[in-house]
């Protein structure tokens, strides 16, 4: 996978991010910076969720956006 696309637009995806996960603050979400595995944690620390499920939530919100 390529992050580099959700890094180069993640001011504007920031917004979709948290449509997704409603849960994650502003400061969550600079805090990932766009960066997979950031993301990952933060998702997981703030659902308190397997790491697993939040790779695969990751995952699937960088298909919708990376096309």
């Amino acid at each position: 996978m390529n992050w580099d696309i959700i890094q180069g637009k993640w001011k504007q995806l920031k917004g979709d991010a948290q449509t997704k996960w409603g849960e994650l603050t502003d400061d969550d979400l600079d805090r990932a910076e766009g960066d997979r595995e950031k993301l990952v944690g933060v998702v997981q620390e703030r659902y308190g969720i397997a790491k697993d499920q939040a790779e695969r939530e990751v995952d699937e919100f960088y298909h919708k956006h990376s096309s």
